[in-house]
């Protein structure tokens, strides 16, 4: 049994402290708004009111916020958690984020001599629940193995990629590919209803076929039953589209359809679809008609 604090108390932060505490582990939360972390308490989790106070007697550490900017304020802010953990606890950071600021932030905890990895994960509010989340870690081989037992904890899978900032990469890259496949079946699906074509039918057989993904297969059918409640919402798509490009940018590689891909999903939050799931860029290409 370690002790473990979770800042970030969002749809996955608070997902993820749940199986901790499942796992027998000692769970100490915090938010920035702390009215989400009253039901996690109610389950025999701690509530700190600062990182800084929260981490004092963690082994381990995971931030789980919406951005760079998040996770710069609860690790290097003015009540910031590097400043107060013990010099045997592991910092974890399982935000999705840019890779340059992994490194950077892997390097504020080198200078102060904790050990940091990058783990974030891929799955969504049913994989968190079930703790079956995908974890992508870089960094020290011997700190991601200590860090193994928390991650089982919380996950089916773990996947070692090399130094820090790796995890972040294949991350973004997971992402990207998601992205690309869930915009590129809302405009199959609108064709097929031009085409005189029944969308449900047509989503049947084209996920039949080998060439369709399962991502995309389930893409397909969320889009026909338009469901578009949220659980991977567009706006946090399209900041990590734009991640992935700074990514790109940094390393001079050209990505026209990454490009194309988050103008679209930029699109959608410019008419309003920003809080829908990612399926509802379906929207765009008016596909919400009545059925026959």
């Amino acid at each position: 049994m370690a002790e473990v604090t979770i800042l970030g108390m969002g749809a996955m932060g608070s997902r993820m402290a749940l199986s901790l505490i499942k796992a027998e582990h000692q769970v100490t939360v915090w938010n920035r708004h702390s009215d989400k972390t009253k039901k996690i308490v109610a389950v025999g989790a701690k509530v700190a009111a600062t990182p800084r106070a929260a981490v004092q007697n963690a082994d381990y550490v995971i931030s789980m916020v919406r951005d760079d900017t998040a996770s710069q304020a609860v690790w290097l802010g003015e009540m910031g958690a590097l400043a107060s953990m013990k010099p045997e606890a592991i910092a974890i950071a399982s935000s999705t984020l840019t890779t340059a600021w992994v490194k950077e932030l892997g390097q504020k905890f080198q200078q102060q001599g904790i050990a940091f990895i990058d783990a974030p994960v891929a799955g969504t509010r049913p994989q968190a629940e079930a703790a079956q989340l995908i974890y992508f870690v870089g960094g020290d081989p011997t700190i991601c193995d200590r860090a193994r037992p928390i991650l089982q904890a919380m996950g089916s899978q773990i996947h070692y990629v090399g130094d820090i900032g790796s995890g972040m990469a294949i991350k973004l890259a997971v992402n990207s590919l998601f992205a690309v496949q869930v915009s590129a079946m809302a405009e199959i699906m609108q064709m097929m209803h031009h085409s005189g074509i029944d969308k449900a039918r047509a989503r049947e057989v084209i996920a039949a076929t080998p060439i369709c993904s399962p991502a995309a297969a389930l893409a397909g059918q969320a889009i026909v039953a338009q469901k578009f409640a949220p659980l991977f919402p567009i706006e946090l798509v399209e900041k990590d589209l734009n991640y992935s490009l700074a990514q790109s940018f940094k390393a001079k590689a050209d990505l026209p359809l990454i490009v194309a891909t988050q103008k679209i999903y930029q699109r959608a939050i410019e008419r309003g679809y920003g809080e829908d799931n990612i399926t509802g860029v379906a929207q765009l290409y008016q596909l919400i008609v009545k059925s026959d």
